[in-house]
Order: C-alpha cells, then structure tokens, then sequence
C-alpha cells in the first residue's frame, strides 16, 4: 500500500502508543501465573498478536475488551478446555515477531514436548545462535527449517554463559522460564552487554508478577528456582520508541505534545530526548548501542540537520532488514550520503546537498524505515511503498500524523 505526504507541519497533541516492549512482557508475565490476570491499555499490533498466539498455544484463555482508540484490555486465564498434558507437541506462530520468538523459547522448553516455532522467512533466518549453543550442551535436538524451528528436550537449571552483543530478548527468554525450574540457576554475560534497558525492562515486569531476579551487577543474574508467578492487574505505559518518531516534529517546526509517557521509564529509547539535541546544535557522533531502534529515525533528523556520526550500529542489521543498507538505499534518493564502516561499527551521514526525492520511497517491509522516511516528507512532500509495516508496531500511526495536521493521502 502506498501513501503520499505532503509538506506540511505538525501542531496538537497525541497520547502515546502503549509500550510494545511492556505489552510483550506484561502478557508473558500474566500468563504463567495460575490466576486470571489483566493487561490493559495494549494496542493489538501484528507482533502482539504473534505473541497473543503463542499465549493460546500455551492454553491460556484471552478476552480482549475495546476501549476505544484502538486500546484493548486483556483478560488472562487458564482455557479449561485445554488440558497440555495431554498433547504429544505444541505449533507457536510467531509471526514475524523477534521478541515473541526469543522469549517463548525457553518457555516451550520447560515443557519437556515436541515444540515447533514458525514464522516468516525473514524471522527464521534472523537466528537463535544463543539458543543454540545452550540445547547443543544440554541436549535439546534443534531442527531449522526455512520457517520453522523445532525442539525436542527439556530446558534445565545451569551456570548459562551467553553473549549480550547480540540481542538481550535471548536473556529475557531466559529470564522468564528459569525461576519456573526446581533448581536454582546463574546467567552470566560473557561480553559488554547492550540494550542493558531491556533486561531492566524485563527484570521491572517480573518484580510486578512476584518473580525475584538477583542482580549481581550488570553482566551477571542469580536466578532462585521454584518461584511462582502472582497475578497482576497493570495497564501498559507509553512508549519512547514510537514517539521519537513523533517528538521529531517539534524540531521540523512543529508543535506537538505527547501525553501518557512515564519519565521514570525504563525504556532505553526514551533517549532521544537528549540525541535530538545534540543533532539539532550540530554535527556530532552518537553511541547507539543502547537504544538501537532509534536508529532509524535519528539517521533521517541528522539528514534534515546537520548530519552525524553513529556508533553502535552493527545490530541494526539484524533487524526486520537490514536497516544500515536498506535506509541508505532510500536517503540516498534525497541525495543524501551516508558511508557505511561495518569493521568499525559506525555510520556517517553527510546532508550537504539533500532535495526533494525524485523517486518512490519504498518502507524495506519494516515499520521503523516507513515511520521514518515519513517523518522526513512532511519536509519534502512524496510518495512511500509499502506502509502497512507499521502494523508491526504502530497501527495507527499515519492517523495520527493526520491528526496532526500533517496532509496525508492513501492511495
């Protein structure tokens, strides 16, 4: 599906998207309690949907109340007409979800059956190396297939080593299956652990379900076996990643407030409060590492100021795309340069002589890329393939640019 984005700026007022971060870890958390749970303020996005799918898998019941707005309420409870005891294997769809497929892992494994994890493609091909490497020592059969991933063995307690340069969902995986086990258990980080925000993330929702995670210091978790999870009654707050996309047009001469977000979050992302900044007064380099979806939005604002170095990047390329090539490919047709140094994890952008786009914008099948590209034609004006990725995240996202007042057109 295509839109056109006229020139146009942004004046008003929103409330921010409910946290994809905390809906997928709030439900998770629900639902291994043995009590009816409730989650409100959740947007059914397509990777909460994935990871809804996964919860039924598990038996558990789901009532979802509108609300309005596109805000639902989740009722969470066991489906007494499922008994899992009785079934030889379980199917987890997760769509093209990374986060559902790296948290529920670990989870499936407790279960000592024949899980089978499908997704896209795309999401398959991502990789579960981490996972691997712990059910090749523990001898958990691995099958992978072009889009599934099959298991066969039970998950137990361990001293896990495990590296965190890659992505913290593997941890948080872990995180939530291991106070489950008899056994007491360690994870131990083997590198410089990035995104440290989302395991505090996961580590906040956990205390919420009554599940104690000890934090030696950053790189190293002891994990207390037998633990129980409590029901919890809890509404998602809002969230940093998507309104960066937003907050980004009160820098392109807009005047937009966003209501509903906690400033004692611990979202990574919300640092885009101090990067734009920095972006605005200059030409500077930013680390990244810690809040790596930005990326996106903070390459397409140094293209409309003043450029800029990042680093931290290398991650991005194991997104839904490949967002270093894939966004270069797009800001170049602003004329804008961007020089990819893959052995030094760094991306520069230079915007000496960017214009309007010529050609079609297309959103690389990833909702961050379109959000982004977007917010950069309320500068320009133009046209971008390829937007019903934002489902993934942010389903309502072009109507609020229009209510806004940013001029937007669905072909």
């Amino acid at each position: 599906m295509k839109v056109t984005i006229n020139k146009s700026i942004a004046n008003g007022s929103i409330i921010a998207q409910p946290s994809k971060s905390y809906a997928h870890r709030l439900l998770i958390a629900a639902a291994l309690s043995k009590e009816e749970s409730v989650v409100k303020n959740v947007v059914l996005s397509n990777d909460i949907l994935a990871t809804i799918n996964c919860l039924k898998a598990l038996g558990k019941d789901i009532t979802i109340k509108e609300n309005g707005n596109n805000k639902n309420t989740l009722v969470i409870k066991d489906n007494k007409n499922f008994n899992i005891d009785k079934v030889d294997k379980i199917e987890f769809d997760c769509l093209e979800s990374g986060s559902t497929l790296r948290f529920f892992i670990p989870i499936a494994l407790l279960l000592n059956k024949k899980v089978i994890f499908k997704g896209t493609k795309k999401l398959i091909s991502r990789g579960i190396q981490v996972y691997e490497e712990i059910c090749d020592k523990q001898g958990i059969n691995v099958i992978k297939q072009e889009d599934s991933i099959t298991f066969v063995g039970k998950l137990n307690a361990d001293n896990f080593e495990l590296v965190g340069n890659i992505s913290s969902q593997f941890i948080t995986g872990l995180l939530f299956a291991l106070p489950l086990l008899e056994e007491d258990s360690y994870i131990n980080i083997i590198t410089n652990l990035e995104s440290k925000n989302y395991i505090d993330i996961t580590i906040d929702v956990l205390k919420n379900a009554g599940i104690t995670i000890e934090v030696k210091d950053e790189n190293h978790y002891y994990i207390v076996g037998s633990q129980k999870y409590q029901s919890i009654n809890i509404s998602v707050e809002g969230d940093y990643s998507n309104a960066s996309f937003i907050e980004s047009l009160n820098y392109l001469d807009g005047n937009v407030k966003i209501e509903g977000l906690n400033k004692n979050s611990y979202q990574g992302d919300k640092a885009y409060i101090e990067l734009f900044e920095k972006l605005s007064n200059g030409y500077c380099e930013c680390d990244i590492k810690n809040c790596i979806d930005l990326g996106p939005i903070l390459f397409a604002f140094a293209s409309l100021k003043h450029g800029g170095c990042f680093t931290g990047v290398n991650r991005l390329r194991i997104k839904e795309s490949d967002r270093i090539k894939d966004i270069k490919e797009e800001l170049e047709k602003f004329n804008i340069e961007v020089t990819e140094f893959e052995n030094e994890n760094k991306v520069v952008i230079n915007n000496k002589n960017i214009n309007k786009p010529k050609d079609i914008l297309y959103g690389k099948n990833d909702h961050r890329i379109v959000m982004a590209l977007s917010i950069m034609l309320t500068k320009f004006g133009g046209i971008i393939d390829g937007v019903e990725a934002v489902n993934k995240s942010y389903p309502n996202f072009f109507d609020d640019l229009k209510s806004l007042g940013i001029e937007v057109e669905y072909e």
